[in-house]
């Protein structure tokens, strides 16, 4: 019989060693992410491995899983606790070791295998830890499966019905990397800043881009579990202006930077200019249907609204959903409505056959970023992203905010701009004119200025991001009305960053 877990425990006490901790917060909307130590020990990751075996066999899923681990110091340590409560539960384990998210995704087509459970943390802050997970290939779980494996760790309701085995896989980055370079090299000779932020993917992002032909300036490519210079998040305007001083330094087309388990990518242009995901977005969903003809895309509720207005797109033909912010959602999404693509302003892309597979692979991001390149032989990469309508938007922004009360917070956020508008109130000075509630709440003024706060989904923080295609000033304006709405609720602290 396996203990009930704690949600807390002291460290350095004979308890902490002999019980299982797991804070109940850690289970997200769809995936799971704990504070090593202070939330989470070794024996509850077993609890978890258990629980996640339990589930995956009362989904009539075969108890098949792949498992792999990212680049901090205590991964490894995670994985084979995990690992051992699989087995408990009469999981086949694959281990391929040392790995990127999107290789346990490629792995379970690759292996013919129904399960994935990857262990990182991706870009939070070290001491994080977490496991995304799935059981129905490409997708990953959502909040019904994170809901049913809460409920049977937190209540120790496991099958243990023993039988389970280990299988090392040796050698599986050599079979992801000659899946993704067994094809023709780019045409074009292209100088690429890849930024790794001394995450996993430094492993093997930038000997990928060279075995395509590129000329490869690789930046914070060394592996250290420390991240001595900035968080792998290409979503973070520190790694986004250290990529912009390496591309001005080497004369580069394009700098490319992937986050600490390499599911993500952000771009910045020839001259050094950041730019945005969800502009990124546009530019390939342009480049996409131009190849494939008129095509579906789905894109998160943080995203520009371009991609209802461009001209260009709608020239094209191309159709867009806005969903929910997430991978687990954007992926789902994707899959439901046969869309060729999805984009997240986070930087997660997902594309369908037969550009992909449709999971999140920051590396098939950038591929798809250079194939653009490479179909536009005589365009920069800053003279494709000037033929996109201009607007003024904001990087996403986080302030902290428990996750005790986040969800609740946002709650009142929304009802407050409801009845602004209900009493016919304005938004920085305009009135408002849509409020969209799918995921958070995005308000949208007369102007097409828009705002959107929501809750983070894997760290104790609110999301907000502001657009405008009018100006800046309409843009800070926006920000400061937003802003406003969300210093009402003294739950609310610091920013991360902000304009």
């Amino acid at each position: 019989m396996f203990p009930k877990p704690l949600p807390s425990l002291t460290p350095n006490t004979a308890a902490y060693e002999s019980l299982p901790m797991v804070k109940p917060t850690g289970f997200r909307e769809y995936d799971a992410r704990w504070f090593l130590g202070k939330e989470l020990n070794l024996m509850g990751v077993q609890a978890v491995g258990m629980g996640l075996g339990t589930l995956i066999g009362r989904m009539g899923v075969k108890r098949e899983i792949v498992v792999g681990h990212d680049f901090r110091s205590y991964s490894a340590s995670i994985k084979m606790a995990l690992v051992t409560g699989l087995m408990a539960a009469g999981c086949k384990v694959r281990d391929i070791g040392l790995a990127m998210s999107p290789m346990a995704y490629f792995a379970q087509f690759e292996l013919d295998v129904p399960c994935v459970a990857m262990v990182t943390a991706s870009h939070n802050d070290n001491g994080w830890t977490g496991v995304k997970m799935g059981a129905q290939r490409p997708v990953t779980f959502g909040p019904d499966e994170m809901t049913a494996l809460k409920k049977i760790v937190l209540e120790a309701d496991f099958d243990l019905i023993g039988g389970g085995s280990l299988l090392f896989i040796e050698d599986f980055a050599g079979r992801y990397i000659r899946d993704l370079t067994e094809r023709p090299k780019f045409s074009r000779k292209l100088k690429v800043v890849a930024a790794c932020g001394n995450g996993t993917a430094g492993a093997f992002a930038p000997q990928i881009l060279e075995k395509l032909g590129c000329e490869v300036i690789p930046l914070d490519a060394e592996l250290d579990y420390t991240f001595p210079r900035y968080n792998p998040n290409p979503e973070d305007m520190k790694m986004l202006h250290a990529m912009a001083v390496a591309v001005k330094e080497h004369g580069a087309d394009v700098g490319l930077g992937f986050d600490g388990d390499g599911d993500r990518c952000g771009v910045v242009d020839n001259h050094g200019e950041e730019i945005f995901a969800d502009k990124i977005g546009v530019m390939l969903a342009r480049d996409l249907t131009k190849v494939h003809g008129p095509s579906q895309f789905v894109v998160d509720v943080k995203s520009t609204g371009l991609f209802a207005t461009d001209p260009e797109l709608k020239r094209l033909g191309a159709t867009t959903d806005y969903w929910k912010t997430g991978h687990s959602y954007i992926k789902r999404r994707v899959r439901d409505l046969n869309a060729l693509a999805g984009f997240e302003k986070s930087g997660h892309f997902f594309f369908n056959a037969p550009v992909g597979r449709g999971y999140d692979d920051g590396v098939v991001t950038a591929i798809a970023v250079l194939d653009m390149l490479d179909r536009n032989p005589t365009k920069s990469m800053a003279e494709l992203y000037a033929e996109v309508p201009k607007t003024w938007g904001t990087p996403t922004m986080a302030p902290k905010c428990a996750d005790e009360i986040k969800y609740e917070v946002v709650e009142r956020i929304t009802k407050r701009f409801q009845d602004m508008r209900d009493h016919a109130q304005r938004v920085a000075d305009h009135a408002i004119v849509d409020i969209v509630t799918v995921n958070g709440v995005r308000v949208t003024a007369s102007d097409g200025t828009w705002g959107l706060v929501r809750a983070s989904s894997n760290k104790p923080e609110l999301v907000v991001v502001v657009e405008s295609p009018v100006s800046e000033k309409r843009m800070r304006d926006m920000f400061k009305a937003v802003d406003a709405v969300v210093r009402e609720n003294p739950e609310v602290g610091e920013y991360n960053q902000t304009i």
